[in-house]
């Protein structure tokens, strides 16, 4: 469905319905909640507690591991990586909400277990039966880039003979409020790159990467559908939310992340932008972009899925993930969709505006950046056949 909604330039933006908001702001790209039964085996009382960043983890990896074909005694040895931001967040207001409405005499410890960031990683473990390893990472938006990173640089290691990475995050109202008072939201579906763009649209939901060796793949006659050439992470140190006015830290991330690879910029045949359509992102990110390809950027496709799925916050790293696999998989250049007027400044870009198109791709990078300067690049690669 993700493949066929990204080739269309199907918008997943919407009215906001999760909760009232009282700002200037009202639309996201919300999840519907699915009726199917949550994967897994988790005891009754465990899944009712679950908040909704868990259910998506769970089900994104449940989904991962049978498209992957892992072995269900591989678990001890499956380790497993976690980025999320939120949390039980929405859990915990909504329990605020009913006893200051009077509707809970107390506060009930069943709706506030959900909290923790790190009950998605245990509630995926338990669930699918992976004792190996497991971490959980919070860095702003960034956080499931690095959670692929950490899977990979695992498997590169030997910690594991196999990685599960997983990006989770959900809506909720304490998130979308501080986003809206700093001005950050656009009051219609994103538009980055735009020349009238406004500000990012939230979204929700989970991605999940199983990630293994290629003779690990090969001997339990798995297909790989990508491979992880390089990654590398860096911080700003600049501003508690601002990025650097020059993009030093992303910079540094994504030439990092060519060298770890052995790829020559020239080498690259798209980039998956962090494309968040604020003014200063969007700007900062093009400058970064043609600081490192040089002249080569005028002939390099780059487009910003944000624009379908919204900014779905600490999974937003792994989803761009699992939508650069598809991309070189499918031979797909996504659209960067409600892109109207191209911003005059990049009129020399190939920003994919609607419909997207069809290309052979053998390289392509995708970079996540959030607050507090934490920048996070990720150069995949097609799968050989």
């Amino acid at each position: 469905m993700l493949a066929a909604g990204l080739a269309a330039g199907t918008c997943g933006i919407g009215s906001l319905t999760r909760f009232t908001h009282a700002g200037r702001a009202h639309v996201a790209a919300e999840v519907a909640e699915s009726a199917r039964p949550l994967p897994g085996r988790l005891p009754p009382a465990t899944l009712r507690r679950l908040s909704h960043p868990d259910r998506f983890a769970l089900r994104a990896a449940a989904e991962a591991c049978a498209a992957a074909g892992l072995d269900a005694d591989a678990g001890g040895d499956v380790g497993v990586y976690v980025g999320t931001t939120t949390g039980g967040m929405r859990e915990t207001e909504e329990a605020y909400r009913r006893r200051s409405a009077g509707e809970d005499a107390r506060f009930r410890l069943s709706r506030l277990l959900g909290t923790p960031l790190a009950t998605a990683a245990a509630a995926v473990s338990q669930a699918l039966g992976l004792y190996g390893p497991r971490e959980t990472v919070s860095t702003a938006c960034s956080s499931s880039a690095l959670a692929v990173a950490m899977g990979a640089d695992a498997v590169r290691r030997g910690v594991v003979p196999v990685a599960l990475a997983i990006g989770t995050d959900a809506l909720c109202r304490l998130t979308y409020a501080g986003f809206d008072a700093l001005q950050a939201l656009d009051v219609e579906p994103c538009r980055p790159f735009d020349r009238d763009r406004q500000g990012l649209s939230l979204g929700e939901g989970a991605a999940a990467l199983v990630l293994e060796s290629a003779a690990h793949a090969r001997a339990r006659g798995a297909c790989p559908r990508a491979v992880v050439l390089g990654w590398a992470a860096t911080g700003d140190a600049h501003h508690p939310t601002a990025p650097h006015p020059a993009g030093a830290g992303a910079a540094a991330a994504l030439t990092g992340a060519l060298a770890a690879a052995g790829v020559p910029p020239d080498a690259v045949a798209y980039v998956n932008a962090h494309g968040t359509g604020t003014k200063q992102n969007d700007a900062v990110e093009v400058e970064v972009l043609r600081r490192v390809f040089g002249r080569r950027l005028v002939r390099m496709p780059v487009s910003a899925t944000k624009s379908q799925l919204g900014h779905c916050l600490g999974a937003a790293g792994a989803v761009e993930a699992v939508v650069t696999v598809i991309a070189l998989g499918e031979g797909l250049l996504p659209p960067t969709v409600n892109l109207r007027h191209l911003d005059p400044a990049w009129d020399d870009l190939d920003l994919v505006p609607e419909p997207g198109r069809r290309a052979a791709l053998d390289v392509a990078v995708t970079s996540s950046y959030g607050f507090g300067g934490h920048n996070v690049s990720l150069v995949l690669g097609r799968a050989s056949r």
